[in-house]
């Protein structure tokens, strides 16, 4: 028997047409190319129409993971760095394709989104989101750090080599040859930005995540 997908709600605050919509193909039409859209995902449609009728403040960048880490262990971790870029990739399992945004914490005020392209792994939708917004801090320099959820993606970027045993063929021909284009920006280009592992147990869902789980 196929697994019943989980119903999401989402709150658009900021957007084309504000207001709380019950799938993700409704609320991308209000945020993609909206600048600093402001958005979250609930699960039931009660939470996020009181989210809509409450400050944007109250839910973004709010922690709503319980937990198990030590008052020792959250003191050790910290904080996340503030007007930080949250970054997160998404992919479509049933048809591979790919996409990646990026969001200014804590507001989650989008800075950037890409694709859907049409194939692609997880991994790599996670790297080039990072490397994206690499490109975005060399033009706006004050931003203080990036964050990813991905360790995979973080090493990627370290050794400026995305290690995917993606096959090449018509299909991922146009992912491949962006990644080469990522990698080559890497090579040729130095950055002060550090690149940080997004702390889920410590701060909760990372807030540039699609909200489709």
């Amino acid at each position: 028997m196929a697994k019943k997908k989980k119903l999401k709600f989402y709150t658009v605050w900021v957007g084309r047409n504000p207001g709380v919509y019950s799938s993700w193909e409704e609320c991308q039409l209000q945020i993609n190319g909206f600048e600093n859209a402001i958005y979250k995902s609930f699960s039931t449609k009660e939470e996020a129409e009181a989210a809509f009728k409450a400050d944007s403040k109250d839910y973004i960048g709010v922690s709503q993971f319980k937990t198990s880490l030590s008052e020792s262990e959250l003191s050790l971790i910290g904080v996340p760095v503030e007007n930080s870029i949250c970054v997160d990739g998404a992919w479509n399992t049933a048809t591979n394709a790919i996409e990646y945004q990026g969001v200014i914490l804590p507001q989650k005020s989008m800075v950037f989104h890409a694709g859907p392209f049409s194939a692609g792994t997880n991994n790599i939708a996670e790297f080039l989101a990072i490397v994206h917004a690499l490109t975005y801090c060399q033009k706006n320099p004050n931003i203080p750090a990036i964050y990813s959820d991905s360790r995979t993606a973080i090493s990627w970027v370290k050794r400026k080599k995305a290690a995917t045993k993606i096959i090449s063929t018509a299909a991922t021909a146009q992912i491949i040859a962006i990644v080469h284009r990522a990698e080559d920006w890497l090579h040729k280009n130095p950055y002060n930005t550090p690149v940080l592992k997004w702390e889920t147990l410590a701060w909760g869902e990372n807030p540039a995540d699609f909200g489709r789980k």
